[in-house]
């Protein structure tokens, strides 16, 4: 590995969102991540985290996590150490789902959504969900480990529209061009 260019080491991505207007059954976005192996990058994850887990090696780890939009800046927070991440691991995949508990919902009906995702002070990207208003769930990032080793970070929010439990099962599937 080149000492000039280590690639991305530790992340941080960060949900905000604004809480349900009195009265109205509560918002509750998740972030969710899966690493995908080198003999099945874009098959099933070797596991995914999201609320009420962490990785069994413990890089990646949701920090914060909100049912319900009324934290302090950002609601829902995740660390991926990818620079700790078994070598076997050549990809690793992360999501939003807008969970489904008493109506339909979508990010058109999520207040003021907003994703930042970082490495240390360093600002990687950021969105509002304008692009997918329609989804159930997004995937927000992509971190692919190149030829000599060194994570790449490849931003774009896709949408996923559908049954949110599937969307787990299908984040990591090739991008169609």
């Amino acid at each position: 590995m080149n000492g000039v260019n280590k690639g991305i080491g530790k992340v941080e991505i960060a949900l905000r969102w604004d809480p349900s207007p009195a009265g109205q059954p509560a918002t509750d976005l998740d972030l969710v991540a899966a690493p995908y192996p080198a003999s099945d990058p874009h098959g099933d994850p070797s596991y995914v985290v999201h609320f009420d887990s962490r990785s069994p090696d413990g890089t990646i780890i949701l920090n914060r996590d909100s049912t319900d939009g009324k934290g302090f800046g950002f609601d829902e927070v995740m660390t991926l150490e990818l620079n700790r991440l078994d070598a076997r691991y050549t990809r690793v995949v992360v999501g939003v789902v807008v969970q489904q508990h008493q109506e339909p919902r979508t990010f058109a009906g999520v207040g003021h959504p907003g994703l930042r995702i970082r490495e240390g002070y360093t600002v990687l990207a950021e969105d509002d969900f304008g692009g997918v208003l329609g989804a159930t769930a997004a995937v927000v990032a992509e971190f692919t480990r190149n030829g000599t080793g060194a994570w790449e970070f490849h931003p774009g929010v896709r949408g996923f529209q559908g049954d949110p439990s599937a969307f787990t099962r299908t984040m990591g599937a090739a991008r169609r061009s």
